[in-house]
C-alpha cells in the first residue's frame, strides 16, 4: 500500500497525460480489484499455512462425519467461522486438499464459504434486510449449489485428474516434507502459495478491468425488467466486475430499483463462486476442463435460482 501511495504522489502528472479515458478507467478498475482482494488473499494464505503446518495430522478429518453427504454439508458450513471472501478461500481450499480432504469436499467448502461467511451475511442483511427473500435465497441457494457441485464431483472416478499437474506436484512435496521445523515450513508454505496466487490475481484483475471498460453497463441495465434477461444480465455483470463477496450486496443495491429480485439473487450467488478473477485463481489448482464444467453447472443453478425467485416474489 505504501509503495502504491508513493508512486501515486511522486509520479509527475505528465506521465499519465497521454492516457485516454478508457485507459485510465482500465488502470483504476484493475488496481481497485487488486487492492480489494489482496488482504483476503493473504489472510487465506496464512490460514492455509496454519491448517497444513500447525494442526495435528488428521485433526480435521477425524472430526468430520463419515457419511459423505453429511460430511460435505458440514464442510459447507465452515465458512460461518471464517471472515474470508472468495479470494482467500482458494489458498485455504488448497491447504485443505494438502491436509487430506478430498477434492469434492474442498470444492464444497470453496463455493459455499464466501456466501455464508459472517461479513457477507451481515452486509447482505444491511443492504436488503428481509425484502423479497434475497438474503434467505442467497444463503440457502448458495449452500444447495455448493453441495450439489460437491456431490457431482464426488462421483468422479479419478479425482486427481481434476487438479493441475503443478498442484499435484506441490501436494507430493508437502507429503514428503518432514513434520518438524514448523516455523520454517510455515514460511516456505506461505512463500509457495503467494508465488502461485499473486500472478493469477494480477492477471484476473487485468481481465476484469478490461471487460468492464469494453462492455457497456447501459446494455445490461436495459435488460433489467425482463424476468429471464434480468437474471442473465446480472450474472454477466457479476462475472465481469469480480467484486468481493463481502461488499457485493452494497454494490448491487444501486441496481435494486432497475432489476427484479431474482436477478439480484443470481448476482449475489453466482459472483462469489465464479468470476474472471476467481477463475484465474482457481486455474492454479484445477484443470481448464474442470473449470469449464464447474462454471456451466454453477451458472445453470444460479440462473434457475434467480428465475424461481422472480416468479415467486
Amino acid at each position: 500500500m505504501l509503495v502504491l501511495l508513493g508512486i501515486r504522489y511522486l509520479t509527475p502528472a505528465s506521465v499519465t497525460e497521454w492516457m485516454t479515458d478508457p485507459a485510465r478507467d482500465f488502470v483504476t478498475l484493475s488496481i481497485s480489484v487488486i487492492i480489494e482482494s489482496l488482504p483476503f488473499v493473504f489472510l487465506g494464505i496464512v490460514l492455509s499455512s496454519l491448517v497444513q503446518v500447525w494442526l495435528p495430522e488428521g485433526f480435521l478429518l477425524r472430526r468430520l462425519p463419515r457419511n459423505p453427504a453429511l460430511r460435505r454439508f458440514t464442510i459447507s458450513l465452515l465458512g460461518v467461522l471464517l471472515p474470508v471472501c472468495e479470494c482467500g478461500n482458494v489458498p485455504l481450499a488448497r491447504g485443505l486438499i494438502m491436509s487430506g480432504l478430498t477434492v469434492a469436499d474442498s470444492m464444497t467448502f470453496l463455493f459455499a464459504a464466501p456466501i455464508i461467511n459472517p461479513i457477507t451475511i451481515v452486509t447482505t442483511y444491511q443492504a436488503f434486510g428481509w425484502n423479497d427473500g434475497i438474503l434467505v435465497s442467497r444463503i440457502i441457494g448458495g449452500l444447495l449449489i455448493a453441495n450439489l457441485v460437491g456431490f457431482i464431483f464426488s462421483r468422479h472416478p479419478s479425482p486427481e485428474k481434476l487438479l493441475t499437474t503443478g498442484f499435484q506436484e506441490a501436494c507430493a512435496i508437502d507429503e514428503a516434507a518432514p513434520r518438524n521445523r514448523r516455523v520454517r515450513r510455515t514460511f516456505l508454505q506461505f512463500s509457495r502459495e503467494t508465488s502461485a496466487m499473486m500472478p493469477a490475481l494480477f492477471i484476473g484483475a487485468g481481465i476484469a478491468g478490461f471487460i468492464q471498460v469494453a462492455v457497456s453497463r447501459n446494455v445490461l441495465v436495459a435488460l433489467g425488467s425482463n424476468p429471464l434477461w434480468s437474471v442473465l444480465a446480472l450474472m454477466t455483470l457479476a462475472f465481469v466486475v469480480a467484486i468481493c463477496s463481502n461488499v457485493d450486496a452494497f454494490f448491487i443495491l444501486s441496481f435494486g430499483s432497475t432489476f427484479l429480485p431474482g436477478g439480484i439473487v443470481a448476482f449475489l450467488v453466482f459472483g462469489p463462486m465464479i468470476d474472471v478473477k476467481m477463475l484465474a485463481l482457481l486455474r492454479t489448482t484445477f484443470t481448464a476442463k474442470t473449470l469449464v464444467q464447474v462454471s456451466i453447472l454453477i451458472a445453470m443453478c444460479a440462473a434457475t435460482l434467480g428465475l424461481a425467485v422472480n416468479y415467486v416474489f
